[in-house]
């Protein structure tokens, strides 16, 4: 967004942040009610920002780390972007368009070893995931605005190049609520960070970041680190078959490290489709990227992308392509994860299950 737009747009933002402030207000004195009765630990991950702070994969990275600790871990999510309403559970029959894009992918990742949930009402989602056997710790994916529901543990996420203490809310800027909303993290992430990030740009950041965070709340540093393609399901890719030319397809909210990364590996990006966040492709959409795919090109995707592309309505188009999903996974810098393992509270000890 331009700087004079931003500008232009300011008057609308102070509004919208003095209404968020207000409902802030009214749950912080207890004049809103949010809950905190809950039977076993609930952790939340979420962010300040509207969409791309990397919560995804930070969700599964705490999930693997709770079962590595013996938890029975589930996940519970909004399901944006699906068409449905209500409370389901993960299962084999669900598509990104009846459960969403982001929980499909973790009902894939981990299958039945982790149960995953959606539903809008957050309060709702919870005493119908806890009624589901050997529930020993519920994950809220992208909870952090959803005061309804207080969380044993609060993890905020910001982006390395898109901070939190240099946007503004809506629609002058990109945030949901006021920057001082960061008060309620228990711990703050610094998301996609350059794998060389410095000490001392660590520290200035971290400064930045404490103006309004609590005092003493730890602030951490964190990258991605991609795999090798992986064969979509369905489709007419084959391991070691891809050249140096490929066409990128994303529907996600900040591409840029994908691109990146696959230039950096040598990659050339002959046509990139960029289409927006949660974005439900068609046919149409698939048959045009597929025009860009000649002799010796593959179609890379994001993981989350290719929940989507497993939609009944493209499989006669996906089955004569060649595509790939690069899976994604969270790395911290120096001993980030070591000191997230010490924060976290008592979820991570082995206990009794509902």
């Amino acid at each position: 967004m331009s700087g004079l737009l931003s500008f232009l747009l300011m008057p609308l933002a102070w509004l919208y942040a003095g209404v968020m402030a207000v409902r802030n207000w009214l749950y912080d004195t207890g004049r809103k009610s949010s809950g905190n009765f809950w039977p076993v630990p609930v952790l939340s991950v979420g962010n300040l920002r509207v969409g791309g702070t990397g919560k995804t994969p930070h969700v599964a990275w705490l999930v693997r780390e709770l079962l590595s600790r013996g938890q029975h871990p589930a996940i519970l999510s909004r399901g944006y972007g699906r068409r449905t309403r209500g409370y389901r559970l993960g299962s084999p029959q669900e598509t990104a368009e009846t459960f969403g894009d982001e929980p499909l992918q973790y009902y894939q990742d981990f299958k039945e070893q982790v149960p995953v949930a959606v539903c809008e009402d957050r309060l709702t989602g919870l005493s119908r995931l806890f009624a589901q056997p050997q529930v020993g710790t519920v994950v809220l994916d992208d909870a952090f605005q959803h005061r309804r529901v207080q969380p044993d543990f609060s993890i905020l996420l910001t982006e390395q190049h898109r901070p939190f203490y240099e946007d503004y809310v809506l629609p002058a800027g990109r945030l949901r609520e006021n920057r001082t909303g960061a008060r309620r993290a228990d711990a703050v992430i610094v998301t996609k960070c350059d794998a060389d990030l410095s000490v001392a740009r660590q520290q200035e950041i971290e400064q930045r970041v404490r103006r309004y965070a609590r005092p003493g709340v730890p602030v951490l540093f964190s990258t991605y680190a991609y795999s090798e393609p992986v064969p979509l399901a369905g489709s007419a890719a084959k391991t070691g078959t891809c050249g140096p030319e490929i066409v990128l397809l994303t529907g996600i909210a900040q591409p840029g490290p994908l691109r990146d990364y696959l230039m950096a590996a040598g990659y050339h990006i002959v046509h990139h489709a960029d289409f927006p966040d949660h974005h439900a492709f068609t046919p149409a959409e698939i048959a045009g990227v597929a025009a860009h795919c000649g002799p010796g090109r593959c179609i890379f995707t994001t993981q989350k992308d290719a929940t989507r592309l497993l939609a009944p309505a493209l499989h006669t188009e996906i089955a004569r392509l060649p595509v790939f999903y690069i899976p994604v996974t969270v790395k911290f810098l120096a001993d980030g994860a070591a000191r997230l393992r010490q924060l976290l509270p008592a979820a991570l000890k082995p206990q009794a299950v509902v």
